[in-house]
């Protein structure tokens, strides 16, 4: 199960329980907002009330208006009294439950909603563009059939990238688009993820092409004003 954790501190801190279980797990802080293509590559929720509960109601109303994903609460038993049916989870877990108590109550979640219909994202599979296959319900990526070691956010970028092939995007189009319009780092932070996907795609690292002052395309073919380098 692919799980989607959003707390500002480790996953097995928030629910230790969590840690002995054999469940793909990634983390985000709490108050980064997701877009719907992110949320809906994950199996669940997972949302942090221990210390922030106003921050994580927050983040309740914000997913149920743009996912299905269903989402799960953890929260001390005295915050317990705060959380109403408005916050639209399926369920609350305190952090001392135990990996049999939590596995339980995330497969119940899962199962509650498997029998609605997917998301057009779930549905789609894999997406293949130009010798580049993102299989977005696992998570993976290959070039040539040849499977990619990437990161988190160097999967978002290179889905984003692939998703809309033969487009250019400034460096402020990527952030806003895969790191949030939350996120303060600089638009070098593009460049960088930009020179390692290229590095990971090797030989094929031509699909990532660079428009001198304007940014990155994917699959383009060579124009005029396009660099050869970053």
């Amino acid at each position: 199960m692919q799980l989607l954790c959003l707390t500002d501190i480790d996953p097995s801190e928030m629910l230790p329980g969590l840690d002995v279980l054999p469940h793909e797990i990634r983390s985000s802080p709490l108050k980064v907002r997701l877009t719907e293509g992110v949320t809906e590559r994950f199996d669940l929720i997972i949302i942090d009330a221990l210390t922030d509960v106003r921050g994580a109601r927050t983040a309740c109303l914000e997913l149920a208006a743009q996912c299905s994903t269903p989402r799960l609460l953890v929260c001390t038993e005295s915050s317990c009294a705060a959380v109403t049916a408005q916050w639209q989870i399926s369920d609350v877990m305190l952090p001392a439950a135990s990996p049999a108590e939590i596995d339980m109550r995330l497969r119940l979640a899962v199962g509650a909603t498997a029998h609605e219909e997917a998301p057009a994202s779930r549905q789609s599979g894999a997406v293949s563009v130009a010798g580049v296959t993102i299989d977005e319900g696992n998570f993976t990526a290959r070039v040539q059939g040849r499977a990619l070691d990437l990161t988190y956010k160097e999967f978002e970028l290179l889905h984003f990238l692939l998703g809309h092939p033969d487009r250019v995007f400034t460096r402020d189009q990527l952030l806003s688009e895969v790191w949030g319009t939350d996120y303060y780092g600089g638009t070098r932070t593009v460049d960088v993820h930009i020179r390692r996907l290229r590095a990971k795609l090797g030989d094929h690292e031509g699909l990532i092409s660079t428009v001198r002052g304007v940014g990155y395309g994917f699959a383009r073919d060579r124009q005029e004003g396009d660099d050869d380098d970053e």
